[in-house]
């Protein structure tokens, strides 16, 4: 048993790498508003509207508080081990190699289907881009099989799908139906990332600069067309006038959109092996990142559920165009122009997320967890080549049969997952000696400081919203049952970290991001954690049968 939490120690003064240096604190700060600052903005933030009314705004701040609590437990890691893996790296010192494979396989999930995700979105604002110049593509050439056939098999009114259902052509019995949008724009990242990260930075930082100077724009346009009784709907069922027209609990629904939008800083420390002296750049670059966009999501959300009321945001996929649109403050110019930089925003999302999945292998590859050939580095362009090719493979496959409800939910719910697991590796760390100029995670007992705050935030949550604990226990409402349940574990689970803390004197910072992300766990459905579970158990599949056996540090324990 042992075997399977072996830990790997690295060295804090090692930073050799067969991977090319050129990243600095500018460059991570972009890279990180470059992941984060995409599909989350221009596409997942109009159903997370939809479903948590104008409230939403509280969840991007309880998302942001809990990624930024996660990020400075990052920047420790980053400081103490400035290597490739990001989670996977960090758990691998901290809880061993089986929870290691176990973190390396949901950043996996992120990654490769995170972008899945992103290219969907991508393809969405594209053709809906060419459609207002006077340009269109078949529709069955601009979606996935799967989400055509459900929208007709659930008589859904999206148009667009409904006719590339009716008008796709048919390969015998089977209809043909590819969003070559999609493949098209992964093919292209893929070859970018492949080429070299010192050509992926100057053309991703070009980018930034103008998806930035666009969210401006839209904020400052948007803020005057705002009605502000937009921000306080009629309660469907009170009909009283509320924040939260659906409740707390539909709030907590729109987790994965909201989440979703924030797990693009994990990427950042992907890149530790091409950052020049990552133990100050990676953790200034990857906090200031996370500010500037926490900052950025709530402007966009204020206008959004300003200007518009948030029932209209039903199956809107590109929710910054949509609000300038002819039925709402009709604003021709600006509809066009976020139409095209959506499409540079998602790009840029794609271009990071699909460097950190290559990495990501890379670092696995050279544990032994993954076969030789993934840590295989160009020796022209001096990128992970092979990692890369089938990174673009692995993206690229699903979207022929997968749609973006289901790639949504399964990607924030392993994102999160590797989230709890960095806060709480960090409060197993060994003390460290502090070097000027280094990165420090500050140490705050939290004894009595974190009981306190616990606890005195359920009571003083009681007096605010007695009725949600009478009924906590009620988990067959259809409504909020699940939520019920969830919240009944997350109680039960800090009551346990407060005693485990009064006795150990953990550290608070890492505590709160740890109770933060398990909080943010709270809103996932049923049906999330059974396909989350259905993933990880093929992966210790895989670990066994390939990982275990072929580990460079289980052979080193056994002298071989």
């Amino acid at each position: 048993m042992n075997q399977l939490f072996r830990r790997k120690n690295y060295s804090e003064t090692d930073t050799s790498t067969s991977l090319l240096r050129v990243l600095g604190v500018w460059d991570i700060v972009f890279f990180g508003i470059a992941a984060i600052i995409g599909a989350g903005s221009f596409s997942s933030l109009g159903e997370a509207v939809f479903r948590g009314g104008p409230g939403v705004i509280l969840l991007y701040l309880i998302c942001g508080f809990a990624c930024g609590f996660t990020a400075l437990c990052y920047a420790e890691f980053a400081s103490r081990i400035p290597t490739a893996g990001s989670a996977y790296t960090y758990a691998y010192a901290s809880f061993g190699e089986l929870i290691a494979w176990i973190i390396g396989w949901a950043l996996i999930m992120e990654y490769s289907f995170g972008n899945i995700y992103v290219a969907f979105s991508w393809s969405d604002y594209f053709t809906s881009f060419l459609g207002r110049l006077g340009m269109h593509i078949p529709d069955y050439l601009t979606c996935s099989y799967t989400e055509a056939k459900k929208a007709f098999m659930n008589g859904s009114e999206n148009k667009e799908l409904l006719n590339a259902w009716k008008s796709a052509p048919l390969i015998g019995s089977l209809k043909f139906i590819v969003d070559v949008p999609a493949l098209v724009i992964n093919g292209l990242i893929t070859w970018l990332c492949y080429v070299g990260v010192k050509e992926s930075k100057n053309f991703n930082n070009s980018l930034v600069i103008l998806k930035l100077a666009v969210i401006v724009l839209v904020i400052l346009v948007g803020f005057s067309y705002i009605n502000t009784e937009n921000w306080t709907p009629i309660n469907p069922e009170t009909q009283v006038p509320s924040f939260m027209p659906n409740g707390f609990a539909g709030v907590m629904s729109a987790v994965s959109g909201v989440f979703f939008a924030y797990i693009g800083f994990d990427a950042l420390s992907v890149l530790s092996e091409e950052t020049k002296d990552p133990q100050k750049t990676l953790p200034k670059g990857m906090i200031i990142s996370l500010v500037l966009c926490t900052v950025i999501y709530i402007a966009l959300t204020l206008v959004l559920t300003g200007m518009v009321d948030y029932r209209k945001f039903d199956g809107i996929g590109d929710p910054l165009s949509f609000i300038f649109e002819r039925s709402n403050a009709n604003v021709a110019w600006m509809e066009l122009v976020v139409s095209f930089v959506a499409i540079v925003a998602i790009t840029t999302v794609l271009l990071v997320f699909q460097m950190g999945q290559p990495r990501i292998w890379y670092a696995m590859s050279r544990d032994g967890l993954m076969p030789e050939k993934f840590k295989t580095v160009h020796p022209k362009y001096k990128t992970p080549s092979f990692a890369t090719i089938v990174t673009g493979i692995a993206v690229g496959v699903p979207i022929l049969f997968t749609d973006k409800t289901f790639i949504l939910d399964f990607t924030s719910i392993g994102t999160i997952f590797a989230f709890v697991l960095v806060c709480a590796g960090v409060l197993m760390l060994p003390a460290k000696e502090k070097i000027k100029g280094r990165f420090h995670l500050p140490y705050i007992n939290g004894k009595i400081i974190f009981p306190v705050i616990f606890i005195g935030g359920l009571v003083a949550f009681y007096y605010w919203q007695p009725e949600f604990f009478h009924t906590l226990m009620d988990w067959n409402d259809p409504k909020e049952g699940e939520f019920r349940a969830s919240i009944f574990v997350y109680i039960i689970v800090n009551l346990i970290l407060c005693i485990f803390t009064f006795i150990k004197n953990f550290s608070l910072i890492p505590l709160i991001g740890l109770s933060s992300c398990l909080y943010l766990l709270t809103g996932m459905s049923h049906e999330n954690w059974f396909w989350f579970g259905l993933w990880f158990a093929l992966g210790l599949v895989i670990y066994f049968c390939y990982g275990y056996r072929n580990s460079k540090l289980g052979k080193e324990s056994l002298g071989k």
